[in-house]
């Protein structure tokens, strides 16, 4: 990028709102995630402790941080899927989170497939 483009940029980033500030920075990181690198090794989990008596949420936020490697926005889908069930219809938090656990480890076995392929 050009300095004279750096600075286009930053003058419109400048103009736009805070939500669309937000916006832009979502997107650039969008971008930015789609580049694809092919690590050498595979990244490995970064396995965080489960605590006892773990929310849901908090353990989507552990998991993300044991599997930075992945791309959560593929996940949300299922990860929100879970997270219905458990808030609207009731469901064990304890056998959500379980899945939860098998899911992410089911994406980084994808992953480490992709990344040796």
């Amino acid at each position: 990028m050009t300095n004279s483009e750096q600075h286009r940029l930053q003058q419109i980033f400048k103009q736009l709102p805070p939500e669309h500030q937000q916006t832009l920075l979502a997107f650039a990181e969008f971008l930015q995630n789609r580049v694809v690198s092919k690590p050498t090794p595979p990244l490995r989990p970064k396995y965080l402790p489960r605590p006892p008596e773990e929310s849901v949420v908090a353990a989507i936020k552990r998991l993300s941080k044991s599997y930075p490697m992945l791309n959560k926005a593929k996940m949300l889908d299922e990860t929100s899927s879970l997270m219905t069930e458990h808030i609207l219809q009731g469901r064990d938090k304890v056998s959500v989170i379980d899945e939860l656990e098998a899911i992410f480890e089911q994406r980084y076995e994808e992953f480490v497939r992709e990344q040796t392929t």
